[in-house]
């Protein structure tokens, strides 16, 4: 009812008044750059009620007219600023007003939303995850995300592109904060590097987050632009090992008014090799390995943010990755006891997919600041097609064949989350969600030792959470729990066999506990302490019976009677900030209960085959230190350093017989920065991994550098960079085999390498937030923690 009375006041007002009008003009410009603010808004209030107002043009200026002679109170309103104020009086004498040019200055509240493409990379600690803001230096330059992933704290990938996060495989990956369809594997090695914005690395999720991902959550954020006015920025790289590799993109958005339409545009293709060599001292024989691949992928991104009113926002976007791999693979298999049975397999892989993303998201603002609610629904559909051709020369053991598989699969993600700021230290969040995944798989064969096959997976999960954070005097804490239903339904039909129906139904309580003292203002000293329970449930590949790798010795299969793996953690970390630099110490402790790990075991009707699939072990227990630190020596020296050691000990039962397993693990990685002058910078990486035994095998260690250079042109529009990858060819994916088969192996990819990148950037207009899809980057309401 005030809003109405104040309403009518006004309108009475300007009609007493309306034949003593005045004219206020002048330009909005950025205090910082100098440069005009379009669409600001003007605002004019007499007696606190609005009585007139504009908005700016393209040019920064505005012209409000009709204006009642009066003293106004008049503001200067834009996202991301801070509002400027002044008196003013329109009069008979000065009905004029030429108030010049206004100079507003950017929020320092907003500054941490605002999108930045930094010279270089920073990792920066929040109380439950680590985020990599991925800048243009030399760790993060490479045709795909899987290039630039093992150069990421805590995070390993091995040659065949599985990634493990704290030496373990059962890592969730998200793509802007969703799950899509594709493995670990197959994503990375799809994603450009160049849409890559930030990476985080979520160690102990709260009860907020899906609690899936045992070793934790690893969060890619693609690019997304928000500048005002039209803008555009194009990269090119090209990479030349063995073969030669590129990639491009190209990034566009236009902001005017209440509207930000962006799309990016990335593409990598181009051919690479992989050699090994497997010996198994038992059998007495060898199997040479000579894989090409020819990998082609183009990955779309389109959407719009529609700022309905300063109240409501609707956003919707869609990503659309088309990938195409041709893989010649060539294996030599020798008998060192029986050359005559010597033979040579040629296994040509064609395979075709199309992974899309559609995604739509409503939020609300309520009138106490931090008081909203947010709808969002995410639909992700897989489309792929494989098809192999299998011959053989030499002593052949099969006739040539083809296969074909057909994967069809979809997830459907709702959300709903109501945060509520209970005072100015405390906030009450609730959530619920569903989660359905649709998988169809159909196998054909030509092979007379294998049988077609069908496979569905259908699974459905209902989730609910809540959480509550405070902060008061050094103290803040975060405490939560999510409740989940689940259920999963699958069957395996297999041609003259019985068919397999698994089922399983559960209800589980995960919590989650959060704890920061910050002992001094300045924040120089920062202490961590979480908890939480999460699981694991099995992945589509480790559950899928259908063949998914095919040699003359091995066959890659899943399992489908896996169960999930429960985990209980906790964590310490500690940060402190330093004149020149950052340190952050961390230790960790969790408890692994019916671990999903390979096994390896001989087929019973060829002694020669080896295959190997995943099962429930005992249990795993690890514990460890990670450091990482960022330390400006000099102007012109800077050293981003961390390393990771931890024991793991591993139990469970082989054929039979108990095992037990224990071994420590250590990985270091060094980034030297050295700034030549103001455009040119010279970069040196390091890497090593040491070796760690599993319960059947142990892996190598692992060593390789990487040098490269900068060098920014066109007042920082441009950049170059060249950069030599891998320089003694010393990465490599070695292991030693030393139970239920015993075999030693080593591979090597193309990964020395020289890489030469192009990035231009046009447009000069102002980068603003868009506050809306906090979960695309694990965040939400991280106001208290």
């Amino acid at each position: 009812m005030k809003t109405y009375i104040l309403i009518l006041c006004s309108f009475l007002f300007s009609i007493f008044s309306y034949t003593q009008k005045g004219v206020i003009t002048g330009t909005v410009l950025d205090k910082a750059t100098q440069q005009p603010i379009p669409y600001a808004n003007v605002v004019l209030k007499s007696n606190n009620a609005i009585a007139t107002g504009g908005i700016t043009n393209e040019q920064g200026t505005f012209l409000v007219k009709e204006i009642p002679y009066d003293a106004y109170a008049f503001e200067i309103q834009f996202i991301g600023y801070k509002t400027v104020t002044k008196t003013i009086e329109v009069t008979k004498s000065n009905k004029k007003v030429n108030l010049g040019n206004l100079y507003i200055e950017e929020d320092a509240v907003a500054l941490a939303s605002v999108e930045i493409v930094a010279e270089r990379s920073t990792i920066e600690q929040k109380i439950d995850r680590k985020v990599i803001n991925v800048g243009k230096d030399l760790t993060t330059v490479g045709a795909s995300a899987s290039d630039i992933m093992g150069n990421i704290p805590s995070v390993s990938v091995n040659q065949d592109g599985d990634i493990s996060f704290r030496g373990n495989e059962n890592v969730r990956i998200l793509i802007d904060g969703k799950p899509t369809n594709l493995s670990s594997r197959e994503l990375l090695q799809q994603i450009p590097s160049t849409s890559i914005k930030t990476i985080e690395l979520i160690t102990n999720p709260s009860a907020k987050y899906n609690p899936e991902g045992m070793s934790g959550i690893i969060n890619i954020s693609l690019k997304k632009n928000t500048n005002l006015g039209f803008n555009t920025t194009i990269n090119s790289g090209f990479t030349y090992g063995e073969r030669a590799r590129y990639n491009n993109s190209i990034g566009i958005n236009y902001r005017k008014g209440k509207a930000n339409l962006y799309g990016n545009y990335n593409n990598r293709f181009g051919k690479s090799i992989t050699e090994g060599t497997v010996t198994r001292v038992v059998e007495n024989n060898n199997q040479l390995t000579d894989n090409l691949n020819e990998d082609k992928s183009h990955l779309f991104k389109l959407g719009v943010d529609y700022f309905i009113n300063d109240k409501n926002t609707l956003s919707v976007y869609t990503n659309q990755n088309l990938f195409t791999t041709l893989i010649d693979g060539n294996r030599i298999v020798s008998f060192f006891n029986n050359p005559s049975a010597d033979f040579r397999q040629r296994d040509i892989t064609d395979r075709d997919n199309i992974n899309s993303t559609y995604n739509a998201d409503f939020k609300h603002v309520f009138a106490k600041d931090g008081h909203t609610i947010e709808l969002e629904v995410d639909y992700n559909t897989l489309d792929s097609d494989k098809k192999y051709n299998f011959s053989f020369t030499g002593n052949n053991p099969v006739d040539d064949y083809n296969e074909h598989i057909d994967d069809q699969r979809t997830n459907t993600t709702i959300n709903l989350d109501y945060i509520n700021p209970l005072s100015e230290n405390t906030i009450l969040e609730l959530g619920i969600e569903t989660r359905l995944r649709r998988t169809d798989n159909s196998y054909i064969t030509e092979n007379p030792n294998f049988n077609s096959a069908t496979f569905f997976y259908d699974r459905d999960i209902y989730s609910f959470y809540t959480t509550f954070s405070q902060k008061f005097d050094k103290w803040q804490y975060n405490i939560g729990v999510r409740l989940e239903d689940y259920s999963v339904d699958s069957q395996f039909d297999e041609v003259g066999e019985s068919a397999f129906i698994f089922t399983d139904k559960l209800f589980n309580i995960y919590p989650s506990g959060f704890l920061k003292y910050t002992p001094n203002e300045d924040q120089k000293n920062t202490y961590q302490l979480s908890f939480s329970r999460r699981i694991d449930r099995p992945s589509l590949n480790q559950i899928n019976p259908i063949r998914q790798l095919n040699t003359p010795q091995i066959i890659l299969t899943g399992n489908p009677s896996l169960v999930p793996q429960f985990t209980n953690s906790i964590e310490v970390n500690y940060n402190r900030k330093l004149k020149s630099g950052t340190i952050t110490l961390g230790a960790f402790y969790r408890r692994i209960n019916d671990e999903i790990n390979r096994r390896g075991f001989f087929d019973e009707n060829n002694p020669n085959l080896l295959i190997l699939d995943y099962a429930n072990f005992d249990s795993n227990d690890a514990y460890g230190l990670e450091f990482s630190s960022s330390y400006r020596f000099t102007n012109w020296w800077n050293l981003n350093t961390s390393f990771d050691i931890y024991s793991r000990t591993q139990k469970g039962f082989i054929e039979g017989e108990s095992v037990e397993v224990s071994n420590t693990l250590l990985n270091a990685r060094l980034n030297h920065s050295f700034k030549a002058n103001k455009n040119l910078t010279f970069q040196l990486f390091t890497f090593f991994s040491g070796k760690q035994k599993i319960l059947q095998y142990e892996l190598k260690e692992n060593f390789f550098m990487n040098v490269g250079a900068r060098y920014s042109f066109a007042k920082g529009k441009g950049t170059f960079s060249l950069n030599f990858n891998d320089i003694f060819r010393t990465q490599r994916f070695a292991f030693e085999s030393y139970r239920t088969i015993i075999q030693e192996g080593e591979f090597l990819r193309d990964s020395r390498s020289i890489f030469t990148g192009l990035t231009y950037r046009f447009g000069s207009a102002k980068n603003k937030s868009v506050k809306r899809k906090k979960r695309d980057k694990n965040v939400k309401a991280d106001k208290l923690l």
